[in-house]
Order: structure tokens, then sequence, then C-alpha cells
């Protein structure tokens, strides 16, 4: 009796152990994003969570599946684009898992199988573009490739949101290329707008010929406006022609009196002296 009641006290703490550790193994909690896909004897029976739930030890088996968006660099691709330049380019993108079931039962590795969705349609698409395409449309290139990296994941339960082109590394003798092209069309542009200034300013001075060849007093002021601003230079000696229309009428005086003869009036202006 003894003997029973020892052995009795030995496996009662063994069952104990094992209890608890089949009652550890069958209790499982998943996290607010997380879900837990059940497997029973090869079957799927579904995705579990969040929270606390049961599984049946030895017959289910559970497969985590983070729900939350993932993040993925996309190494640098070598593309020839479609006028046969040269470049790298690298990429971001951002997927998350929409459905735990087909990820699990479509795909082996969901993210490493988006990876290489996502290297070789980013090779595929950019190789049909333009270098001044990819540079000057990149929002267009960008959907273009979320387009279609959403489509092919999209069996596996997978959810591609945005794509983006990150850095494109262009060839030394393209950027060279590219920096002579940028000051060429710097220096038409500034050219350009030279031409059309001296072109406003060569109507502008037509105007205002215009102007005072219509008006002789006009003419007469500015003749007189320009002295002015000549004697304002301290200059030594300047030889400047003076209209015979500001004297005529101070000649024609003269000659009313006795004093001046208008035939000995030169044809031409006489010459005054401005000095300092």
């Amino acid at each position: 009796m003894q003997e029973f009641l020892s052995q009795v006290g030995v496996v009662v703490p063994v069952l104990i152990i094992l209890a608890f550790l089949l009652l550890t193994s069958a209790v499982k909690v998943v996290q607010e994003y997380e879900r837990g896909v059940i497997f029973r004897l090869g079957r799927l029976i579904g995705a579990k969570g969040p929270g606390l739930f049961f599984i049946i030890p030895g017959l289910d088996k559970m497969q985590r599946i983070d729900l939350r968006v993932i993040t993925m660099d996309v190494p640098a691709q070598e593309v020839i684009t479609r006028d046969n330049v040269t470049i790298k380019v690298n990429a971001v993108i951002y997927f998350k898992v929409m459905d735990p079931n087909m990820a699990v039962v479509k795909v082996l590795d969901y993210i490493r199988a988006t990876s290489q969705i996502a290297q070789t349609t980013l090779r595929s698409v950019l190789g049909q573009s333009d270098l001044d395409e990819l540079l000057a449309q990149r929002e267009q290139i960008n959907q273009r490739l979320q387009q279609i990296i959403d489509d092919q994941t999209e069996p596996w339960g997978v959810k591609v949101s945005v794509v983006e082109v990150k850095d494109v590394e262009l060839p030394q003798s393209m950027q060279r290329a590219m920096a002579k092209q940028a000051e060429a069309e710097r220096e038409k542009r500034a050219k350009l707008i030279h031409a059309q200034g001296e072109y406003d300013a060569s109507a502008r001075l037509a105007d205002a010929a215009d102007v005072l060849n219509r008006s002789a007093t006009a003419l007469q002021l500015r003749y007189l406006q320009t002295l002015t601003e000549i004697a304002t230079e301290k200059n030594s000696t300047i030889v400047f022609p003076l209209p015979i229309d500001l004297i005529s009428a101070l000649l024609t005086g003269m000659d009313g009196r006795g004093n001046g003869h208008p035939e000995a009036v030169p044809p031409r202006g006489p010459i005054t002296r401005i000095g300092e």
C-alpha cells in the first residue's frame, strides 16, 4: 500500500505538469495587429484573433501573420530607358496583408515574393519610359508601378498602397550633357529677354521721336534739357549745335530795328560752348 501511494505521489505531479503544458500550448494570444491562421491536420481552419483563443494541441498548428503596413526598400536596379540611357533606380514600396488565409496558402513567402515582383516591375516600366519622362513625370510612373504590382499581389491577399521611385542615378557623361543643356537653355532665355527689352525700348524711343517731331517746342525743350544735363558734368569744353529756331525770333526783332540782317544768318545753327 505504501509502495502504491509512493507511485501515485510521483505520477500525480507529472500529470499536473503535463496538463499544465497542454493547457499552455492550447492557449494562444495574438495582438490587435496580428491574426493566427489555424491548420488542423493540414486543413485550413481559418484566421483567429485578436485576443485569447484555444487550439487543440497536437492537431492544430498556428501561423502568425502581421497585418501592419510593411515598408520595404527595392534594391537599386540597372535600367536601360527607351532612349537608350543606362540608369540605376531604387524605390520604396508600402504594402499590407488584407487576407491572412491567402497570404499563407497562396504563396510561400509573401514578403519576398512582393519584393521580387517590385524589382521586375520597376525594370519593366522604366525600360518603357524616356529619361525626360522619368525625371518630369515621376508621379505618373509611381501610380503605374503601384497599379501593376498591386494587380499581381492581389491573389496573395496583399495590398500594395504606395510605390515611390526614390533615387535616379545618371552616368557622369549624361550629367555633364544635361548641365550643358540647362546652361544653354538659360542663355537662350537670357538672350530672348534681352532682345525683347531692346525691342520694347526701341519702340518707346520711336514713339518719343514721333511726339517730338510733331511739336517743335517739345524738341527745343529737349535740347535745353540736354544742355542742362551736360553742364552738370563739369566738362571743360562741349560743342553742341544750337537749333536756329531758338534764336530766329531774336534775329527777326533785331532786323526790324536795323541792327541785324536775316540774310546774313548762317543756314546752320551756331556753335555753343559750355565750359566750367
